[in-house]
């Protein structure tokens, strides 16, 4: 039987042991630049997946993806060893590092919408000034001439 809860709260303390390890116990450069931002852990909680972030080292520069991967894949040993530590669970989760894309598609939905503000901004300045086609009333009838 599967408790969604415990899982819950076990890929919250993971993300939270890997985070802290990552910026205050390990000193491998490649990770200064990564922000842990979820863990989810299977029902049987023997496998968790942890989302990342990286960026530049200035808001310019591109981050090193490859770089940072490979950081996370040499400390993967480690963090597993801190995160039994930490957790006090009977079987220690195997850990498994994934770049996290949802910065990058809300990035690209925010270039998305403010583009279609534009063009409803580009309607509206057309319609501003834009006459009704023929008749001022289309609706008039014979009667009115009466």
């Amino acid at each position: 039987m599967v408790d969604q809860a415990r899982a819950r709260r076990l890929a919250k303390r993971i993300s939270s042991i890997v985070a802290t390890a990552i910026e205050y116990e390990i000193k491998d450069p490649r990770l200064r630049f990564i922000t842990v931002t979820d863990a989810k852990v299977t029902g049987d909680l023997r496998d968790a997946t942890v989302y990342y972030t990286v960026r530049g080292e200035t808001l310019d520069a591109e981050p090193d993806y490859t770089e940072a991967a490979a950081g996370l894949e040499k400390a993967k040993g480690v963090l597993r060893s801190k995160v039994g530590a930490g957790t006090g669970v009977k079987f220690t989760p195997t850990l498994a590092f994934v770049l996290d894309t949802v910065p990058d598609a809300a990035r690209e939905m925010e270039e998305l919408l403010a583009r279609a503000r534009e063009q409803d901004d580009a309607v509206a300045r057309v319609a501003a000034n834009a006459t009704p086609a023929g008749e001022p009333d289309p609706y008039k009838s014979d009667r009115d001439d009466e």
